[in-house]
C-alpha cells in the first residue's frame, strides 16, 4: 500500500553499558539500593527532568537498579523524548524497541515524536509497523501522524490514510477530520480537504479559516468567496483571521464590492480591528483602485508597521502615482528588502529603469540584503537598458552574496543576456539551469529568434517537446517569431496549424498578427490581407501595422492607404502610422500625398517620436537623441562623425535617403541622416573605447536602412562588432555583414515582436512590461548621461 519502508532506528550503543557521570542526587541514590532513603524514585525524578542528558543518566541508574523494565518508567522516558523540545526521538526509539508489546498510547507517542522533528517518513513507517503488530489506531493516531506531513507525503499517502481512518471507525471523529482538513489544505489538496470538511457539520471558525486559507493558497479565490457566504449562512461568527483571508481573496479578484462587504464587519464593530486586518484593508482597496480609501485606512491607523507602509507605497505605484509612492517610501521609518523590492519593481512597471537601478544602489548603501526577487527586478532593468556590464555585475553579486539562484533568476539572466545581444552567455545559463520550466524554454526560443537564430530557435522548440514540456500560447508566438525573422513561410504555416491540432491552443490576435507579419515580409500581401479579413477576432493596430510596414518595402501604395486608414480608426494619435505612410509616399516620389499627410500631422498635433539610443560604457549608460548637442563631448562626437563618414565613403558607403520623407535637397537629406542617434552613439563609442571592444546600442525605433548599411561598413572598416537592438529585433554586425541577412529591410515600423517578448518575460519574472525603452525623450534640460556606477569591487 505504501512505498515507504519500515526501518527502525538501530541502537547506536548498548543501554546496559551506558556510563555517564551522575549528578549529586543520583550518586546519593546509588548509595541506597532501594532508592528510598530520600523518598524519590526514578519515575519521580523524571518529572523534574529538563534535558535528554538527565534522562539518559536517570535511565542508566534505573538499569543498574533493575527498574528499567517498569512500563510506567519506560512510558515516561519515551514521552519526554518525543514531546519535549530538548527530547531525543531516536533515543526514545531505542527504548521503544525494548518493549515487547507496546500499547497504542506508546505507538502514538512515537508517531508524534517523528512528526515533531519533521520526519514524516519515519512516522508513516511507525504507523505501518503498528498495523503489522495488529494494533488498531485510535482517535489520536491520525492527528499525530498527519501533523508533520509534507506535500509529497500527503500526495503519496493522504487519501489512503483517510480510507484507513474510515475503516478503523475513527473517520467520523471531529479531531481526526480536522487533522485531515488541515493537512490537505496546507499541502494544496483542497478538493480532498473539502471532501473531509463536508463530512462534518459543527465546525468552529478556526476550521473554516483553514479551508479558506487552503483555497487562497491554490488561488481559488472564487471558492473562498462561496465558502464565506456559507459561513454567513450558517451563522458562524468570523474572526479577524477570517476577514484577512477574505480581504486577500477580494484583493486578488479586484472585487471591490466583496471587499466593502467585509469592511462592514469592521466598521460595525463585529470584529475588532488590528494592524494585520488594517494592512489587508489597505491592500484590498489599493488593488481595486480605491487609493483614497486605502489612504484613509492608512491615515487612521494608530500604529503602522513596515507592511502598512509597503502596502500604501505599492498602492500609489499601481495607480500610476509613482512619484507620490516614492515620497511615502522615503518617509518610511523602517524599510526591509520587501519594501525596497516593491519600490524598484514599481519603477520597472513605469519603464523608469534608470531610477530602478539608482534605487538599488541606495539599497546597497543602506546595508539591506536583497533577495532573489530583487535581483530579478534589477536584471530586468539591465535587460531593458541593454546594460550588459551592469548585468554581469549583478550576476557576480548573486554568486558572491549566496542569493538563492533559482529558476526565476535563471530565466531573468537568460532574458538579460538575450536583450543585451550576448547569445552565447544566454545559452550557457540555459545549459547550467537544472530545473527548466516552460518559461525557460520559451525565453530561449524567443531570444534566439529575435537575435537572428531562427533555425536554432525551432530546434530548441523540438527539444522542448522531446523533454515533455508542454508549450503554451506564448511559446508559439516565439516559434512564429522565429519563422518570421528567417523568412520560413511554409514552416510558419505548419506551426500555425499544429498549435491547434497538436496542443489544442486556439490562436489569438497575436498569433494572427505573427502570420500576417510572416506573409507580408515574404511579399504575400494578398494572402496576408486574406488572413486579416478571415480572422475570427477583430484585428488590432499591430496586425494592420504588420501589413502597412510590408507595403513600404513592396511599394504597395493602395494597400498601405487602406491599412493606415484601419489603424487610424483604432488609434487616431498613432504617429508611427503617419511616418510610415510618409515613407511610402517618399519612396514612390508621391510628394503631394506626402505633403498632405504632413499637413494632417500638423493640424492634429501629431509628432514623430524622436530617435533615441542608449549605450553602456564602463558602467555608465549614455543616452543620445537624434540631432542632440547636449553631450559634454558633443564637439568631439560630431567631429568624429564627420571623419568617420569620410572614411566610410572611401570604403564604399553612400547615404540612402529613401526614408527621409522631407521634400528637400539630397544634401540636406544626407545631413539629416548623419544626425541619427545610433550614428552619434557609434561615433562616441569609437572615441571612448579601445580597439576590438564590442559596441552595444539599444534604440527606441526601428533602425533605418541607411544606418543599417552604415553599421555594416563600420564593423568591417574599424574591425568592431556592433550589436543594435531596435524596436523590432537584434542586429549583430560583424565583418561587414548583419545577422539579419538584410531581412531587416522588410522590418516594420509598427511591430509586436519586441512587445510580445517583453509581455512574456513579465510572466517569467513578474516584472515590468515593455512599452518604450526611453522615457522623457525630447524634454528640455535632459541630462545626457545616466550615472549608475556600481561598486565592482565586491
Amino acid at each position: 500500500m505504501f512505498s515507504l519502508l519500515c526501518l527502525p532506528t538501530p541502537l547506536s550503543f548498548s543501554l546496559a553499558s551506558f556510563t555517564l557521570s551522575l549528578p549529586w542526587f543520583l550518586n546519593r541514590m546509588i548509595s541506597n539500593a532501594a532508592s528510598h532513603c530520600f523518598g524519590e524514585s526514578p519515575i519521580s525524578l523524571l518529572e523534574r527532568c529538563k534535558s535528554t542528558y538527565h534522562i539518559k543518566q536517570i535511565h542508566s541508574h534505573a538499569i543498574k537498579m533493575g527498574l528499567s523494565s517498569d512500563p510506567l518508567f519506560r512510558n515516561r522516558v519515551i514521552a519526554f523524548c518525543c514531546t519535549q523540545v530538548s527530547g531525543d526521538v531516536h533515543y526514545a526509539r531505542q527504548v521503544f524497541d525494548t518493549i515487547p508489546h507496546p500499547s497504542v498510547f506508546i505507538w502514538n507517542i512515537m508517531i508524534k515524536g517523528y512528526s515533531r522533528i519533521n520526519c514524516p517518513e519515519n512516522a508513516v513507517s511507525m504507523y505501518l509497523l503498528m498495523l503489522a503488530n495488529n494494533m488498531k489506531p485510535d482517535f489520536f493516531t491520525f492527528p499525530f501522524l498527519l501533523k508533520g506531513f509534507t506535500s509529497d507525503i500527503a500526495l503519496q499517502c493522504g487519501n489512503v490514510l483517510l480510507s484507513h481512518a474510515v475503516k478503523h471507525g475513527v473517520g467520523s471523529n471531529l479531531f481526526v477530520q480536522k487533522a485531515f482538513v488541515h493537512m490537505f489544505s496546507l499541502c494544496g489538496l483542497v478538493d480532498l480537504a473539502r471532501k473531509v470538511f463536508d463530512m462534518g457539520d459543527t465546525w468552529e471558525v478556526i476550521t473554516w479559516n483553514v479551508m479558506l486559507s487552503g483555497y487562497n493558497r491554490v488561488k481559488q479565490y472564487e471558492k473562498s468567496k462561496k465558502l464565506f457566504f456559507e459561513i454567513e449562512k450558517r451563522g458562524v461568527s468570523p474572526n479577524s483571521v477570517t476577514l484577512v483571508l477574505m480581504l486577500s481573496a477580494c484583493s486578488k479578484l479586484k472585487d471591490l464590492d466583496g471587499g466593502k462587504h467585509i469592511y462592514k464587519y469592521i466598521k460595525g464593530g463585529m470584529v475588532e480591528p488590528n494592524i494585520v486586518l488594517e494592512n489587508a484593508l489597505i491592500d484590498m482597496f489599493a488593488a481595486c483602485g480605491e487609493i483614497d480609501a486605502a489612504q484613509g485606512v492608512f491615515d487612521n491607523m494608530n500604529t503602522r508597521d513596515v507592511i502598512s507602509w509597503t502596502s500604501i507605497v505599492t498602492g500609489f505605484a499601481n495607480t500610476g502615482q509613482i512619484d507620490l509612492a516614492r515620497t511615502y517610501f522615503d518617509q518610511m521609518p523602517e524599510r526591509d528588502y520587501v519594501s525596497w523590492t516593491a519600490m524598484i519593481d514599481s519603477y520597472l512597471r513605469m519603464n523608469r529603469f534608470k531610477e530602478a537601478l539608482a534605487l538599488f544602489r541606495e539599497m546597497q548603501m543602506s546595508n539591506v540584503k536583497p533577495d532573489e526577487f530583487t535581483m530579478v527586478s534589477i536584471l530586468t532593468a539591465c535587460a531593458h537598458l541593454g546594460a550588459l556590464e551592469l548585468g554581469e555585475w549583478v550576476k557576480t553579486y548573486i554568486d558572491k552574496k549566496s542569493i538563492k539562484n533559482d529558476t526565476f533568476i535563471g530565466n531573468a539572466l537568460i532574458d538579460m543576456y538575450f536583450k543585451c545581444g550576448n547569445v552565447e552567455k544566454a545559452r550557457k545559463i540555459f545549459k547550467e539551469t537544472h530545473l527548466k520550466d516552460k518559461f525557460t524554454w520559451t525565453a530561449m526560443i524567443v531570444g534566439l529568434a529575435i537575435n537572428g537564430h531562427g533555425e536554432e530557435a525551432l530546434a530548441m522548440f523540438s527539444n522542448m517537446i522531446e523533454a515533455s514540456v508542454t508549450p503554451d500560447e506564448i511559446t508559439y508566438i516565439g516559434v512564429l517569431c522565429a519563422c518570421t525573422h528567417t523568412g520560413m513561410v511554409e514552416r510558419g504555416r505548419k506551426f500555425f496549424t499544429n498549435m491547434t491540432i497538436q496542443h489544442g491552443i486556439k490562436p489569438n490576435v497575436t498569433h494572427y498578427g505573427c502570420m500576417v507579419d510572416l506573409l507580408s515580409r515574404a511579399g504575400h500581401l494578398e494572402e496576408a490581407l486574406e488572413v486579416i479579413v478571415n480572422m475570427p477576432v477583430k484585428p488590432n493596430s499591430i496586425v494592420w501595422g504588420s501589413l502597412l510596414g510590408a507595403c513600404r518595402v513592396h511599394k504597395s501604395v493602395e494597400l498601405a492607404e487602406m491599412a493606415a486608414k484601419q489603424i487610424l480608426e483604432l488609434e487616431p494619435e498613432n504617429g508611427a502610422v503617419y511616418v510610415l505612410l510618409c515613407n511610402i509616399y517618399a519612396s514612390c516620389k508621391r510628394w503631394e500625398n506626402l505633403r498632405q499627410v504632413r499637413k494632417m500631422m500638423m493640424e492634429r498635433g501629431i509628432k514623430k517620436t524622436p530617435g533615441c539610443s542608449l549605450m553602456e560604457l564602463n558602467g555608465n549608460v549614455y543616452e543620445f537623441v537624434a540631432g542632440d548637442q547636449s553631450h559634454p563631448k558633443s564637439k568631439e562626437i560630431y567631429a568624429k562623425l564627420e571623419n568617420m563618414m569620410q572614411e566610410l565613403i572611401k570604403a564604399g558607403y553612400s547615404p540612402d535617403t529613401s526614408e527621409v520623407f522631407l521634400d528637400i535637397g539630397e544634401e540636406d537629406k544626407e545631413t539629416a541622416l548623419y544626425r541619427h542617434s545610433e550614428k552619434l552613439a557609434i561615433a562616441y563609442a569609437l572615441i571612448s573605447s579601445g580597439p576590438g571592444i564590442t559596441i552595444r546600442i539599444v534604440k527606441n525605433l526601428r533602425m533605418c536602412v541607411d544606418c543599417h548599411r552604415m553599421a555594416k561598413i563600420v564593423s568591417e572598416a574599424y574591425n568592431r562588432e556592433l550589436i543594435v537592438r531596435d524596436k523590432t529585433r537584434f542586429h549583430h554586425f560583424r565583418h561587414g555583414s548583419c545577422s539579419c541577412n538584410n531581412f531587416c529591410l522588410t522590418s516594420l515600423g509598427i511591430s509586436a515582436k519586441v512587445e510580445i517578448y517583453e509581455d512574456y518575460i513579465e510572466v517569467v519574472t513578474s516584472t515590468a512590461t515593455y512599452e518604450a525603452i526611453i522615457t522623457n525623450v525630447g524634454k528640455k534640460n535632459r541630462g545626457p548621461v545616466l550615472l549608475v556606477i556600481f561598486n565592482l569591487n565586491l
